[in-house]
């Protein structure tokens, strides 16, 4: 059956979110190592525990767990949005940056709070200047642009997301649509946000494939409307027994022959 319309995922489907964090904790570390005897990959341990630990513990939790935004996005976003939620988490970001930092130096001995607040908004800095697009991702979007109508549906923040497209923007213009889980208020798997989907492109599920890098989010949100997917499995993973994807390939160069094929 043929399809008129690729739905693409963003982060670590198009763009390699898991590196830019990477990175940015790499640099942020290695700086206090020069300020502090400290091993950076300790240090940096210690704070992606702490930050899962307090990002956990907030009332804006269960809100983030809905939108769909991680305990990293929470260190480096600033949620300058306009739901009740968000303005919350934007008051409580600012302290759970410093908190995770401060704490993660305490976990390795060194009590520096100044230094804690100041590797917060060093994180912060580093995060933006380190974005990461995987090697085929502009040629496969070139080879789709116009045989497809092609639709961006991202979990997270607005804020957030449209600074991640800033920051990379070669990205956007590839898009008839760009749909963002917090300006519609259930982000993927909820069925509700690909119906939304759908009507905005004027599509069925037939119409189209959901190319995303989770199960949990991009294969069973689309698998609940009955919509064919595409699991970007660039890590070799196994499956999760909960979905099982219509297709599974290793890269975006692999996806391009399989959408040719359908």
């Amino acid at each position: 059956m043929s399809i008129n319309t690729i739905i693409f995922d963003l982060d670590d489907t198009l763009l390699w979110d898991k590196q830019s964090v990477k990175t940015a904790f790499e640099k942020t570390c290695e700086y206090a190592a020069t300020i502090h005897t400290l091993d950076p990959a300790e240090l940096e341990e210690a704070v992606r525990k702490e930050a899962r630990t307090l990002y956990e513990g907030y009332e804006t939790y269960d809100y983030t767990v809905l939108i769909g935004i991680n305990p990293f996005e929470g260190l480096w976003g600033t949620f300058d949005d306009p739901t009740d939620s968000f303005q919350k988490m934007k008051e409580i970001v600012p302290g759970y940056r410093t908190a995770t930092w401060t704490k993660g130096l305490a976990a390795l001995a060194i009590d520096d709070a100044n230094l804690g607040a100041e590797l917060g908004e060093r994180f912060v800095a580093e995060r933006k200047v380190t974005p990461y697009l995987y090697e085929d991702t502009i040629a496969v979007l070139d080879e789709l642009k116009g045989k497809y109508q092609l639709v961006l549906l991202t979990n997270g923040a607005p804020s957030l997301q449209n600074l991640k497209l800033e920051i990379t923007p070669e990205i956007a213009p590839y898009f008839d649509h760009i749909i963002i889980s917090g300006d519609f208020g259930k982000g993927k798997p909820d069925a509700s946000i690909f119906e939304f989907v759908m009507e905005k492109a004027g599509i069925q599920a037939e119409d189209a494939i959901m190319v995303g890098d989770n199960l949990n989010t991009d294969i069973l949100g689309s698998s609940r409307v009955g919509m064919r997917n595409v699991w970007i499995n660039r890590e070799n993973n196994g499956p999760n027994g909960v979905v099982t994807p219509t297709y599974e390939v290793e890269s975006l160069t692999e996806l391009l022959k399989l959408v040719k094929e359908l």
